[in-house]
């Protein structure tokens, strides 16, 4: 912005958030989507929102403690991006999610629907974490990964590529996933993921567990594709269940 600034705080516009006091800022000059005398979220010091980018925090968002929101990011609806937080790049936080303690968020990954990213997890590439997912730990999501319904992901998992983890995934180790691309008359994405008690496949719109997946192709398929498969899913027992 060439030392400009884009916004100020709202000295009149406050709330007030785990004994900290955060204000509404309002956007000085035109960029991105954003006008000159807008109103944005709320955020406890200048530190929190860089000056520079397009980075902005919408609506009621809040951005506090040492939390870095910089790039081209954007924090809308009413996320919370706290502690030491960082969000930056072509990012999206969104909706009722949490980004906390030392997570990083940032390329052009999109964390929306009440997912919490937290302790030294890592979203990035065109990840979408979504639908009350949590990833914590060491976990790392790049690539075009899709996490979603309830999903848990810690630990030192690395997941990247096409992959996508939806309902009741529990996942602590890379060999808790298997994924397999161009798959199928659509030539789609069949992912096989542990879960607390059994394995779940998804692949298109179906998501549940290996074997209702294998009935309903044995219903639906040709005699090739559903061979094929039984062969992944076996592949994938062998890698999980090992």
């Amino acid at each position: 912005m060439n030392g400009r600034k884009k916004y100020e705080l709202v000295r009149e516009d406050t709330v007030q958030v785990n004994g900290k006091t955060l204000y509404r800022i309002k956007a000085l000059i035109d960029f991105y989507k954003v006008i000159a005398g807008d109103l944005g979220g709320y955020i406890e010091d200048e530190r929190n929102l860089s000056h520079d980018g397009d980075a902005w925090v919408y609506d009621n968002a809040e951005v506090y403690g040492n939390a870095r929101v910089f790039g081209n990011a954007r924090i809308h609806g009413n996320a919370v991006v706290c502690d030491k937080a960082l969000v930056y790049d072509n990012a999206v936080v969104r909706d009722d999610t949490y980004v906390r303690d030392n997570a990083e968020v940032y390329e052009d990954a999109i964390i929306s629907d009440c997912a919490w990213i937290t302790e030294n997890a890592n979203v990035r590439g065109y990840a979408h974490v979504r639908d009350d997912v949590y990833v914590f730990g060491n976990a790392r999501l790049l690539g075009n990964v899709v996490a979603y319904s309830n999903a848990k992901i810690r630990g030192n998992v690395w997941l990247y590529g096409r992959v996508f983890i939806g309902k009741n995934a529990y996942i602590q180790n890379n060999n808790d996933v298997f994924s397999a691309s161009y798959v199928g008359r659509e030539n789609g994405v069949l992912t096989v993921y542990k879960t607390e008690n059994e394995l779940y496949a998804t692949r298109g719109c179906f998501v549940g567990p290996v074997e209702k997946f294998l009935k309903e192709s044995a219903e639906n398929h040709s005699e090739k594709t559903h061979n094929e498969y039984k062969l992944l899913i076996e592949v994938a027992k062998s890698r999980i269940l090992k």
